[in-house]
């Protein structure tokens, strides 16, 4: 059972990164410091960093737990799916899952406007995208242990995670550009580029309508 001193630090916790997510969103990553953050919250520098080695932890905390909770549903999927469908519905089985746990710290609308930020930063996107390729290669292994193959000498395990990963940066990338930055859109945009992964890499485009016709929809 949680204590009255663990239900503290928690709300402490969530109080800074709630705190650091507007100021960001707000005022901007560069121009806030860990001082605003702590002084907004009315606790010390060392508090702050009690929870958080720094700012770019802060920014980037909710989608690390976002990351980490999509590695362990791929990790639980049912045995005899094959990888790319355990990476998909790993990811649109979370969605509402996902929205409970960021609702429980901060407003999703909030969680969702951070990703701007993180794009328009250069020193959060070089950290949010050196931190992707390292989540690459835990997916890979998870998927190699999945099918009972080694990650270092098969690269289908690698090359299954660089495609879905480069779907979702360039979902990420075009709903954080556009005008609806709803968590729906960002739902509509991802299965509009899921579906086109298997055409878009096995037909001849000349046959079909093309990709950029059906995300225009979305």
């Amino acid at each position: 059972m949680e204590t009255l001193r663990e239900r503290k630090k928690q709300r402490t916790r969530d109080a800074l990164l709630r705190t650091a997510l507007e100021l960001f969103t707000t005022r901007g990553y560069e121009r806030t410091t860990v001082d605003e953050i702590a002084d907004t919250v009315d606790v010390s520098q060392r508090t702050f960093f009690r929870y958080f080695a720094g700012k770019q932890e802060a920014a980037l905390f909710l989608q690390e737990l976002a990351v980490a909770r999509f590695v362990e549903a791929v990790r639980d999927r049912p045995a005899g799916e094959a990888p790319m469908t355990a990476l998909r519905q790993a990811l649109l089985e979370g969605w509402d899952g996902l929205n409970d746990i960021i609702e429980s710290v901060v407003p999703v609308e909030l969680y969702l406007r951070m990703y701007q930020v993180i794009e328009s930063t250069p020193v959060l996107l070089a950290a949010h995208l050196r931190r992707s390729a390292e989540i690459e290669d835990s997916l890979a292994r998870v998927l190699a242990e999945r099918e009972g193959v080694d990650a270092d000498a098969d690269p289908r395990p690698r090359l299954a995670v660089a495609v879905f990963g480069g779907v979702m940066r360039l979902a990420e990338r075009q709903w954080s550009s556009r005008g609806d930055v709803s968590l729906d859109a960002m739902r509509r945009l991802t299965i509009s580029y899921l579906e086109q992964v298997g055409p878009a890499l096995t037909e001849n485009w000349r046959t079909r309508s093309g990709i950029t016709g059906v995300s225009s929809e979305t």
